[in-house]
């Protein structure tokens, strides 16, 4: 049934793509990649040689010293590197942009020069965005009036939990005021108010891929804000990062290159190494959140298994079987798979349960869509197979990144409704400065103590965010019977 569909869609995306751009479909039909992290921050070094500055903020808001402060400790950095005296080899000796001069050879040292600064800037960023030490803290707090409204409770009933003892005394400055409630604070509140929304004992944990096998399209930053919403709601969850670029587990405060090894991704599970998921899990700095991160490791895992696929297909079973021996302890698993048909793809795909795919509304990327539901119906085929046909409790588009204000947006994203219909999330994901200036500082915006824009760009992405979140959350909620009744009485379903 899901791949009469894929089909259906992928040949209504072409018609449609014929009628509109007729002889350029295999154009806007070709899959392209995204840049990776390194080549983003190697580029910027390159730039950086003349300029001596830099800013990672494309607005900042008139009280924002703290984003002028990143920008100020980046420009130290910067400017300290470009000091004779703090440069060898090729700092020293030759100026970056002369890379791009044809006639030079250019020596397997001084690029690995050149990588080496880009992590000293990545360094200094985690430095200066992380203090103090190198640690990401989720620093936001939550008033008793917002904490009520999280836990299902009055702010009158949690004072008098507080007074009786039932919740510990919230923690005050010397003048007797109250901090702001922290995530965990909110989740004791939960389990002494029994309004966790976690699953019932029957029902199986979701496992969600975010997937796409276009690069650009958005998918970790998006992984990255669906499980902290989650989490931020009160659920277990666990955010894998499949992808060797890393890009999730630098949102969540690693270095993939430099603090992490082979040892401590997928890899050895995948390898037949370890039986269980469980030394990969990592908790983090939100309640209830946990991570398996990514490093360039999983970059060998696609020749390995490939390798061993032909003599041994339940290869591709490995990472169901790895969730499986962790998923009893979390209601979602959220899965960022790399944007690439191959062996980890294919996993995921596997592995996942449901299925959100985020499209951006630009005609390249319209293009393909009709590619990736061409190249997941060919995925769905190799897997049943070989007998590992995936079952998917939703697949649901998702239109990421509009722009209102572009009239192409706006007509790629009504076609797209009447090509995917119901397939579609109702909610868009709108573009917003404040998602890349929080990326930016290596954030989520849900993580962000103040606007970094205006209070009004805020207020509006944290809606967007939310309203797509919130129809996330609903869909799970409907896989789980436990929670059927509850929905009744919200006249959900």
């Amino acid at each position: 049934m899901v791949t009469q569909l894929l089909d259906q869609w992928s040949s209504e995306l072409h018609l449609l793509l014929e009628m509109r751009v007729g002889t350029h479909l295999d154009f806007f039909c070709r899959r392209i990649s995204g840049i990776t992290t390194r080549q983003f921050f190697t580029t910027m070094l390159l730039t950086l040689q003349n300029s001596k500055k830099i800013s990672f903020m494309t607005k900042v808001s008139s009280s924002g010293k703290k984003l002028r402060k990143l920008e100020t400790g980046m420009t130290n950095t910067i400017t300290e590197q470009s000091r004779p005296e703090s440069r060898s080899g090729l700092e020293s000796g030759m100026v970056a942009p002369a890379l791009a001069i044809a006639g030079i050879d250019i020596a397997l040292d001084e690029i690995r020069d050149i990588e080496q600064r880009s992590y000293r800037v990545i360094e200094r960023l985690r430095e200066t965005v992380f203090e103090p030490g190198k640690q990401k803290r989720l620093k936001i707090g939550f008033s008793i009036s917002e904490a009520a409204r999280m836990v299902g409770r009055t702010p009158t009933a949690i004072r008098d939990a507080e007074k009786s003892g039932r919740l510990p005394e919230p923690r005050k400055d010397s003048h007797g005021r109250r901090f702001g409630y922290t995530l965990t604070d909110i989740n004791i509140m939960r389990r002494e108010f029994e309004t966790l929304p976690w699953r019932g004992g029957n029902d199986e944990p979701l496992v969600l891929a975010i997937s796409n096998f276009k690069g650009g399209v958005g998918k970790s930053t998006l992984v990255a804000h669906i499980a902290q919403y989650l989490a931020l709601r009160g659920y277990r969850v666990c955010a894998i990062d499949c992808d060797p670029q890393g890009s999730l587990t630098s949102l969540f405060g690693f270095n993939p290159d430099y603090e992490l090894e082979a040892q401590n991704t997928l890899f050895p599970f995948l390898m037949r190494e370890r039986d269980t998921l469980s030394y990969a899990l990592r908790p983090t700095y939100w309640d209830q959140l946990s991570l398996i991160p990514a490093n360039l490791s999983l970059y060998s895992i696609e020749y390995q298994l490939a390798a061993r696929l032909p003599t041994n297909p339940l290869m591709l079973e490995r990472l169901r079987l790895g969730i499986d021996t962790i998923k009893d302890g979390f209601d979602v698993v959220i899965i960022d798979p790399p944007p690439a048909l191959g062996m980890l793809s294919l996993s995921v795909v596997r592995a996942a349960t449901a299925l959100v795919v985020p499209v951006r509304p630009a005609t390249v990327d319209f293009g393909s869509t009709a590619h990736f539901f061409t190249l997941l119906v060919e995925a769905l085929e190799t897997l049943a197979a070989r007998g590992l046909q995936p079952r998917y409790k939703f697949l649901k588009v998702l239109i990421n990144a509009m722009d209102e204000t572009k009239s192409a947006h706006t007509e790629i994203t009504r076609m797209m409704r009447q090509v995917y219909q119901t397939a579609m999330f109702n909610t868009v994901m709108k573009d917003s400065a404040e998602i890349d200036n929080a990326g930016a500082r290596l954030m989520s915006v849900y993580e962000l103590e103040e606007a970094t824009t205006s209070r009004e760009t805020y207020r509006r992405c944290k809606a967007y965010l939310n309203a797509v979140n919130r129809e996330i959350e609903l869909l799970i909620r409907k896989t789980w019977p436990g929670h059927h009744e509850a929905l009744r009485r919200e006249g959900v379903i």
